[in-house]
């Protein structure tokens, strides 16, 4: 029986400067994420939408979540394949294209793991495990466009 898991978020705008949303300009897109436990995340929109560009913005936040669960999904089967994970990190990008309709979307996201493994007969799995975690991130199956990788494997103690 396949299980449901259930997630919930507080989203609180912050950003009424007095006369709500009177015009364009007369409010800030600022807001603070939380969750019960947890800190919260200071957001607003990217700097082109007049946002603040010192907070967390929607565009990166989905970035994180592609790359933090690529590398959960990652670790696990770096387990399952007997590779030895020393250390991870990631440079992810992605591109959004604005529609000239006021919309737009992500077209397409990159990950860019540096991986490594504790021993150079672990090379070839680390590297095509990859594939594997991405078959099983539960983020990059939700959206609709490609999520690619570019990985680095290195060798070395840890």
């Amino acid at each position: 029986m396949a299980a449901a898991h259930h997630y919930g978020v507080k989203v609180e705008w912050q950003g009424n400067k007095g006369t709500g949303t009177s015009g364009y300009r007369d409010y800030s897109r600022d807001l603070l994420i939380s969750s019960e436990g947890k800190s919260p995340i200071e957001g607003s929109s990217d700097k082109p939408f007049r946002g603040d560009p010192t907070r967390w913005n929607p565009e990166e936040l989905l970035l994180v979540a592609l790359s933090q669960c690529h590398l959960l999904s990652y670790l696990h089967v770096a387990v399952t394949v007997g590779v030895v994970v020393t250390d991870y990190a990631d440079d992810a990008v992605g591109t959004m294209t604005e529609d000239g309709r006021g919309g737009g979307a992500f077209t397409e996201v990159t990950l860019r793991p540096r991986v490594t493994v504790a021993a150079q007969d672990m090379v070839e799995a680390a590297r095509g495990a990859h594939e594997r975690a991405n078959e099983l991130c539960f983020i990059a199956r939700s959206v609709n466009f490609p999520v690619h990788h570019d990985p680095v494997i290195l060798v070395g103690g840890g």
